[in-house]
C-alpha cells in the first residue's frame, strides 16, 4: 500500500515519483483501511464484496471523486483467494444497490489463478474469466466504455494470460525479484 508523509513530496527536489503516476491497489484490502487509499489512488484492482464497494463509495464521495475499480472473482480451486463468485456477481448487478453508487466506476473484472504448475488448470481458469468479463459486459456494460479491463496473470502464469485476454498483467516479481518473506 502507498502511503505519503505529510509535506513529502510537495517540492520537486523531495519528490521522487513522477507527477503522472498512478496507483493500483492490488492486495485484498479491508474496510477499516479505504479511507487512507483513496485520496491516492488511481484503480483498486481487489474490490471481492458489495460492501467494500460500499465503503470505497461512501470515502469517495467525502472527496468528490471517482474511483475506478475492478471487480475481484474467485476463478482459483483455493480456498485462500478472494472474490465475487459467478451467484454474487449477479445478485450484485442486478440490485437497485448498485445503481446508486455514484464515486466508484466499474472498468472490468480481475482474477488469480491457483498457484500451480498444471498450466491447463490455470489456462480453464483464465478462460473462464474472460467469459464471464464477456458475459458481463454483454449484459450490463454493452455501451460502457469504461468496462475494458481484464486483470489477470503475475510473474509465472501471465503468457498464459495474455493468450486468454488479459488486459492488465502483475509482473512485480520478474520486475522486482522474489519476496524475502522472512518473519521477525
Amino acid at each position: 500500500m502507498f502511503r505519503r508523509e505529510q509535506g513529502a513530496g510537495n517540492s520537486p527536489k523531495e519528490r521522487t515519483s513522477p507527477r503522472d503516476i498512478e496507483w493500483h491497489l492490488i492486495g485484498h484490502l479491508q474496510r477499516n483501511k479505504v479511507k487512507y487509499i483513496v485520496p491516492f489512488i488511481s484503480m483498486i484492482q481487489s474490490v471481492d464484496t458489495f460492501k467494500l464497494l460500499s465503503a470505497i463509495n461512501e470515502e469517495a464521495s467525502k472527496i468528490s471523486r471517482v474511483v475506478d475499480i475492478l471487480l475481484q472473482v474467485h476463478i482459483a480451486r483455493e480456498e485462500t483467494k478472494f472474490g465475487f463468485s459467478r451467484e454474487e456477481l449477479e445478485e450484485m448487478m442486478s440490485s437497485a444497490e448498485l445503481a446508486g453508487l455514484k464515486y466508484t466506476r466499474i472498468c472490468g473484472v480481475m482474477g488469480m489463478a491457483t498457484f500451480t504448475s498444471d498450466s491447463v488448470q490455470v489456462q480453464m481458469e483464465f478462460s473462464s474469466l474472460a467469459e464471464l468479463f464477456s458475459e458481463l459486459k454483454k449484459k450490463y456494460f454493452h455501451e460502457d466504455e469504461h468496462f475494458r479491463e481484464i486483470s489477470m496473470g503475475m510473474s509465472g502464469d501471465y503468457e498464459i494470460a495474455i493468450k486468454e485476454g488479459s488486459t492488465i498483467i502483475r509482473v512485480g516479481s520478474l520486475i522486482f525479484g522474489a519476496r524475502n518473506l522472512t518473519t521477525e
